[in-house]
Parts: C-alpha cells; structure tokens; sequence
C-alpha cells in the first residue's frame, strides 16, 4: 500500500477565510487526499490554525478578549466550516499546541548547536505607554514616499511599499495610541539561511517534476541577492512559543517569543503528533510520517499552497530541516497557486468584498462550490470568480449534464420497470462504444488526477458525464420501449449502472452528491472502478434502487443578482 502525507498551508486565524483561500490550499488539498483514498493509498491529511504573531494579539484585541481565548473560539469556528466544506484533514489541529511548542524548541537548539541561529544586536521602536517594543503592526504614522496617513510599520497599503516601522513619519502605537516612542537596542535570534544556499540550491535542483510556478519562486528567491538573507526569528510579544533551546532557557531571550513564520511550518509535524494523541496511538506512531529513519523514507509527501507562501516551505522552512541535522521528511512535490479575483478586482477582508466561507454555506451547499472552484482553480495563471460564471457553471455541468442525467434514468425506469434494475435484453455496439469512450476518457482522467493538474481532471469528469447523457439521448430508451421493451430494459440497466459508476469517480470533487447517489442506488460508498466495463455491469438486474431527490437546483437570475449585489463589499 502506498503512503501518502498530505499538507495543505495552515489557515490565519484572525477571522474566516474567503473563497480565494479556501482554493488555494485546502480545498485542492482535500480533493488529493480523496483521489489518494479511493485509490487505496495510506493518506495523512494535516491541518492547524496558524495562530501566532501581531495580527492574532490584534484581532484579540479588537474582541475585547485574551488572546488564548480568542484563538481557541476561532479554531473551533474554523474547524465547523472545513466540516461544512467536507475537508476530510485526519486532523485539523493548532499551531499554539504544546507538541509545536516543544518541536519548536527543539529545532532551535538543534540549528543554534549547528551554527545556523545567532543572536544579532538591533534597533527598534519601544513605547514608554505601553511598556514594550513595538512589533511592525503596532506601529502606525505616515508615508514617507507616498504620504499615506496609516501605514504600518511592515507595509504602506496605499502604495505597497515595504516599510521598516523607523521609516514612518509621525508614528504612534496601534495599541494605545501613544507617540512617547524612542529607538532602543535590543537582542534577536537570526537564521543564518545564506549558510545554506548550496544545500537548498542542490535539494530544488533535485525537484525536476515541481511546477513551474513553484520553482521559478523558489529559484528567483534563491538567486536574488535579497532573497535568501538571514532573518530574525524572535518578536517582542505577549503570544507564542517561547524562545527556549529545547528545555533550557535562553539567555537574553527572556520575554521574546519564536516569529510565527520560523514556528507555523513545524506545526506540519507536530499537527502529525497532535493526531497520534487523539487517535490513541503510542506517542512516537507520527514518526513513521516524518522521520526517515522511523520508516517515512518511503513516504510521498505533498504541500499545497498560495504561490505567496512558496518562499517560506522551498526556503525558510527547508533550512529548518536540512539545518536540524535530523532524518526528517522532506517535501517531495509542492503543488501552488495562483490567485482568485474576485467580480473584477479582489476579495479583500478589510472591506468584506467577496464571498466568505460561511456565507458560500449559508446560501448553498459545499458541493455546488467545490466544483466551481475546483474546475477553475488558478493553476497556470490568476483566475476570477463571477456571478455569471458560477451561476453558467452550477446549472450546466451541475443540473444540465449529472444531475438531469441521474433523474431521467432513475425516473423513467420507476415508471416502466419498478425500482429495481430490469431485466431482459443485451448490450451490443451503443454500449460498447460508451465503454470505449469512457474507457479512454478515465485514463486521462486518472492521469491528471495523479499528476495534481485539477482543472484538466475536471474538464475530464464533466466529459464522462456528459458521455452518459449523450447515450441516453441516441439511445432514446423511451422511444424504444415502445417497439422492444426488453431492449429498452437493456439501455436502462446500462444507464443505471453509470450511477454508482460516477459516484465514485466523482466523489473527490462533490461528495456530498457522490454519497446521495451511493445510497440511492444500494451500493454504499462507491468504490474507485479499476476497469470501466466491469464497473458498469455492477448492477445485476433485479437490484433494488430509490429515485433520489433532486442532486442540483438550478441558480435563478433573480437569486445571481441579489447575491452579486451582497456581496459587493459590505460585511457586517
């Protein structure tokens, strides 16, 4: 049996992600892990919140609550919505977890033992008021190149620029508002990551099948001569890992907490031990996944991605590993994206412009957006979600082409043969051309399901689908009953037998549907068809069936129009 560890990039945890998150990382993610399961493969699917650094001490605030408490409300809210989304994570775990805390240690005296963490002297903005160092987002004051009155210390949003939180003109604490503020030294822990770059250069190098996408990053950060710097991984904060060399303190750290990029990535491993805990298993039972020396070495492990996180897990999160002098599992294939637009800009969670993943499952359900984002996942280039496009999409490939094929079977043969799978007649040369096609078509379905390329598996399946309504349309079964009832019996019973057989093949992308067709038609869970012809000749006659509701309703324009105007930009 083939093992596969699966990864997808961990969730912010200051408030619900939009659609354009959810198909950048999660969503893709869970549809591999489907395809690897059906395909009989060992899957360990991992998730966590991410929930250290400023945004989450900010979005506590902004609660009126600890942030501890905060965190812990909001996984849960996010663990609820990947339920309703049906992403099928072995375990969604939590970035503040103690067995990250602990890895997290460990990793930072293995890398300061190995020469790769110094502590490097630096200057920083500290506020009498509040009584600390300001991290970067607690320091607001104006553009020095474009005079933008609320930049933050990391970023001017109005005209991008990178900012140090000393380049602001005017600056005030976010916290208290407070201008008392004073450039003061204070000590940090760096990653020597240009100590590496022939030991990284050779392991990208190595990565011949990656996609384009994922390596022109890495590469471009790798060669630049700004990319692979050394960079500080402490923070003057209240929340997070504290900065220990595995169990022993850290002197002049006192107070200082790991940057939530050196600790999120290693939450990867530790979600891997969280899941040990939960299921029982002896505390050491997650190194088989990611130890090569406790028998991950013939482990397949993929991530999945937004192409702005592909820096940190080709780069940052890689010298953590190699650095360690650990067997630890590398990343065999990184699968990234491109961005989702949103009805001709951006989704944006300042302005609340665009769908949000519990509003997407307050007005319809997870699969009527799964396909959608899924057959239009940003793969080679940006893409962008429209109202039009979406509506188009749910009623043609949805209702036009699966689910009015599943309910003129099922219906014509309640009313001319029973619910059950009739008897009488043969296959002959229709039947055996449908095998043919769909034959050929599964291949190539298969083929870039195997090699991650989702869009093109969708424009597969639909191609499958879309074979079984054109049978039934030359076949015209309801015509022939007239003349040859037992002939007619035939193309139903080999209509029939489709159902089940794309309820397998399906269920990756829509699961909940897959399921409805599975109980409908006696059979269970579906299980992945080795062999086209055998599958479709699974029901033998005389087997029972219910004729299930209705798989998909159609979207009206009135209810397209009244959600584009939703939401346009406004969330309460």
């Amino acid at each position: 049996m083939a093992r596969t560890l699966i990864t997808s990039a961990l969730p912010y945890i200051n408030g619900i992600k939009h659609l354009g998150n959810l198909v950048g990382s999660q969503l893709p993610a869970d549809l591999y892990a489907r395809y690897r399961r059906a395909r009989g493969d060992e899957v360990l699917f991992l998730c966590a919140t991410d929930e250290h650094g400023t945004p989450a001490e900010i979005a506590a605030q902004k609660a009126g609550k600890p942030v501890a408490e905060y965190c812990a409300e909001m996984h849960e809210v996010q663990a609820e919505i990947a339920r309703g989304f049906r992403l099928s994570f072995d375990h969604f775990g939590r970035s503040s977890s103690p067995q990250n805390r602990d890895l997290t240690q460990h990793f930072a005296g293995r890398l300061f033992d190995a020469g790769l963490i110094e502590e490097v002297e630096e200057t920083q903005v500290y506020s009498h008021t509040d009584g600390r160092f300001l991290p970067d987002r607690y320091i607001e004051g104006t553009c020095p190149n474009c005079g933008y009155e609320s930049a933050r210390g990391d970023q001017c949003d109005n005209c991008t620029k990178q900012l140090d939180p000393t380049d602001l003109i005017n600056p005030h604490s976010t916290i208290s508002g407070a201008t008392d503020l004073e450039q003061r030294a204070t000590k940090h822990l760096y990653l020597r990551q240009s100590k590496m770059r022939e030991a990284l250069s050779e392991w990208i190098d190595a990565k011949a099948d990656w996609p384009i996408l994922t390596t022109s990053i890495a590469k471009k950060w790798l060669n630049d001569g700004d990319g692979l710097q050394d960079r500080g991984i402490t923070r003057d904060l209240n929340w997070g890992i504290p900065v220990r060399k595995g169990a022993a303190p850290w002197d002049g750290m006192e107070g200082k907490v790991f940057y939530v990029w050196f600790d999120a990535p290693i939450e990867y491993i530790a979600c891997g031990a969280e899941w040990a805990q939960k299921q029982g298993l002896s505390p050491d039972a997650w190194e088989r996944w990611w130890r090569t020396d406790k028998g991950a070495d013939d482990v397949r492990y993929v991530q999945f991605m937004g192409k702005d996180n592909v820096p940190f897990h080709t780069l940052s999160f890689p010298v953590t590993l190699l650095g360690s002098g650990e067997p630890w599992k590398m990343v065999d294939y990184i699968k990234s994206f491109n961005y989702l637009n949103y009805d001709g800009g951006q989704f944006s969670t300042s302005r609340g412009r665009g769908v949000f993943m519990d509003q997407a499952l307050s007005i319809l359900p997870a699969d009527y957006w799964r396909w959608w984002l899924l057959s239009h996942v940003p793969e080679s280039s940006d893409s962008e979600f429209t109202w039009e496009n979406f509506q188009t999409s749910v009623n043609k490939d949805l209702a036009d082409v699966l689910g009015n094929f599943v309910s003129r079977v099922t219906k014509f043969c309640r009313s001319k043969f029973g619910e059950v799978v009739p008897t009488g007649g043969e296959y002959g040369p229709q039947e055996e051309a449908v095998i043919a096609t769909i034959t050929e078509k599964m291949a190539a379905y298969q083929t870039f399901m195997d090699a991650m390329e989702i869009r093109k598996a969708a424009g597969e399946l639909r191609a499958i689908w879309a074979a079984g309504n054109e049978y039934l349309q030359e076949a015209a079964p309801w015509t022939v009953y007239k003349e040859d009832s037992e002939k007619a019996a035939a193309q139903i019973r080999f209509a029939l037998n489709l159902i089940p057989f794309y309820a397998a093949i399906s269920s990756p992308f829509i699961p909940d549907a897959a399921g409805k067709l599975g109980t409908a038609m006696a059979v269970g869970t579906p299980q992945w068809p080795e062999d086209v012809a055998t599958a479709i000749s699974a029901l033998a006659p005389g087997h029972s069936f219910v004729v299930p509701d209705n798989l998909f309703a159609k979207i009206s324009d009135e209810e397209r129009a009244e959600w584009q105007e939703k939401f346009a930009g406004t969330r309460e």
